[in-house]
């Protein structure tokens, strides 16, 4: 495709950036060095300063160093959004370790994986009932030798009247005093001579191990290298404070950081990019649509990502024209497609540009994004980001190349893709080949190089012969006035294989509508083939870790109806 992408480009921004890939810590301090006086985390209206986080950093560096955490030794972060998180990676990686993110929401099998999968000798965690004690099951049944256990009130003490939004005091955790467990403070209450670790290849060097594939069966590992999260971060200084006219200014800027930080999403577009461009952090535990109405208002925030459920959330909130919202500068949508609706409203309200971007685990995760500048356009993820190239390939033969225009898997390669799954040589391979990481996204590149992704390979339904795209369902489903959010999978059929069914919630106050209604609505807007054959509306969707729209348990559930269905017809 000739790199087609180039011409759309904005004004001072090029495709052959020069990278310059270095170690995390390098990194680390390079951010210090140079914003070392600027506010670093707001948590809860505590402030930190750079140097003030640099110092706890070296301090717990040297206190894993003395736990015996060095080259080669994994430790799991088990931890919400938290100063804790933020000094706890950083500590990891000057300690010469490799940090292992953990979901607070994974579920005791998920957990127990996780743990044998990746070689966890340490994990660090607080000590809230929600917490602590799915960690202390794997004491003795696991690989697991110690628990690092945090207080709330350890290390950045809050006032003596807060209390943690999602930790009443009946929801703390006690916790033993012996050898398997650390309390935190006793390591940031080092003298800080910790060895320094160099790095002698960063693109060599994992740093991560972020798992994925949770949501479609068991997780892997993607290893991502140090050269392959800062070239990711390299990638996005470029896109969103590079060009003619940056529309970011370093050292100046407010982020709300409610995006969870050990999601890949958050943990390199949003928490490592604070600290490439010396951006105040201001965390939230979760995504709790009052607080951060809040201090989007209160606190002035100029830049806030998020996932496309937030901004549905934000537009139909009743009293949202109650905050003042305008020093929104910008504002990021990943993790899922971006409803055309939903952006077109988001801006209308508050005259911030709201640019979608896709990216994957494996990518670090950098893609693609809308410009910030000059054309943008609707239903698209935008262009691939500098050094990014993307292609398409068959769908049914991995190692056919389409053209411009065309529809099939999309392929990425760069500096930002991983360098393979952890003790998984065989997924590796099938995922690299041809040479080209193959992302199980279905979409096409037009003439002007913006990228649009059709769907999921493994969402795509099969019905009658007819290749059906939940996406173009869920997008024509958003054009109804009521409806706040949308999901389509693909449900067993008889007859066609498989045909879609719509799971809708509506928005406040909104009439409910009759299938029939629903149909009729989308009647000039689907192909016959593409009509779904039924609909529920539901008070909630099933959501994932990071608010995106969940399929799996509506898909399950639709299992187990139609198994019970042909069971009950068959009779004893």
């Amino acid at each position: 495709m000739a790199h087609v992408w180039e011409k759309s480009y904005p004004p001072g921004v090029r495709w052959d950036l020069p990278f310059s890939p270095m170690s995390i810590p390098d990194f680390f301090d390079h951010a210090v060095a140079r914003w070392s006086t600027h506010k670093c985390v707001d948590f809860m209206d505590k402030t930190y300063t750079y140097a003030e986080i640099s110092d706890q950093v070296h301090r717990m560096a040297k206190g894993l160093q003395d736990l015996g955490v060095g080259p080669g030794v994994h430790v799991g972060l088990y931890l919400p959004n938290c100063p804790q998180y933020v000094i706890s990676f950083f500590a990891v990686q000057k300690a010469g370790g490799r940090v292992v993110n953990l979901s607070p929401l994974d579920a005791e099998r998920e957990l127990r994986h996780k743990i044998e999968d990746g070689d966890i000798d340490y994990i660090v965690t607080l000590s809230l009932n929600a917490l602590y004690p799915n960690v202390a099951k794997m004491l003795g049944s696991t690989r697991l030798k110690k628990i690092i256990v945090s207080g709330l009130d350890e290390v950045l003490p809050f006032p003596k009247n807060f209390l943690f939004p999602f930790a009443r005091k009946k929801e703390i955790a006690l916790w033993p005093v012996d050898n398997r467990h650390v309390p935190f403070k006793k390591l940031v209450r080092t003298e800080g001579k910790y060895t320094p670790h160099p790095v002698a290849d960063p693109a060599a060097e994992v740093a991560l191990l972020q798992y994925t594939g949770g949501t479609t069966g068991v997780p892997k590992a993607a290893m991502l290298t140090h050269a392959n999260l800062t070239s990711a971060l390299q990638m996005f200084d470029a896109w969103v404070g590079g060009g003619d006219k940056p529309l970011l200014e370093e050292g100046k800027e407010r982020t709300l950081v409610v995006l969870p930080l050990f999601h890949i999403y958050a943990l390199t577009a949003v928490f490592l990019r604070c600290f490439s461009t010396g951006s105040e952090m201001v965390l939230h535990p979760r995504f709790e649509l009052e607080a951060v109405l809040k201090d989007l208002a209160r606190k002035k925030i100029t830049v806030f990502p998020g996932v496309p459920t937030m901004f549905a959330a934000i537009n139909n909130h009743p009293n949202v024209r109650n905050f003042d919202l305008k020093s929104l500068k910008y504002c990021g949508s990943g993790g899922a497609p971006l409803p055309v609706d939903v952006m077109e409203k988001f801006e209308g309200m508050t005259g911030c540009k709201l640019s979608e971007g896709w990216g994957m685990t494996e990518t670090s995760p950098a893609g693609t994004s809308q410009p910030l500048v000059g054309q943008r356009k609707k239903g698209s993820c935008g262009l691939p980001l500098p050094g990014v190239l993307i292609e398409i390939v068959d769908v049914d033969d991995p190692l056919k190349l389409l053209g411009v225009g065309d529809t099939g898997e999309i392929c990425i390669s760069g500096p930002n893709v991983m360098k393979g799954y952890w003790k998984n040589p065989a997924a590796t391979a099938e995922a690299f080949a041809g040479g080209r990481f193959h992302t199980g996204d279905v979409g096409r590149i037009d003439e002007d190089g913006f990228v649009f992704i059709t769907d999921r390979k493994k969402d795509m339904i099969l019905s009658g012969g007819f290749n059906v795209y939940p996406r173009n369902i869920e997008e024509a489903v958003y054009e109804h006035p009521s409806v706040a959010e949308c999901t389509v999978i693909g449900v067993p059929d008889e007859y066609r294989g498989q045909s879609a069914k719509a799971f809708i919630r509506l928005k406040d106050g909104a009439e409910p509508f009759t299938f029939d209604e629903l149909k009729a609505f989308l009647g000039d807007k689907l192909a016959k083939y593409e009509m779904p054959v039924g609909m529920e509306i539901r008070k909630e969707l099933p959501k994932t870790i990071i608010g995106k729209l969940s399929k799996k348990e509506l898909v399950e559930e639709e299992r187990l109806r139609f198994e019970a269905t042909r069971a009950e017809a068959k009779g004893p």
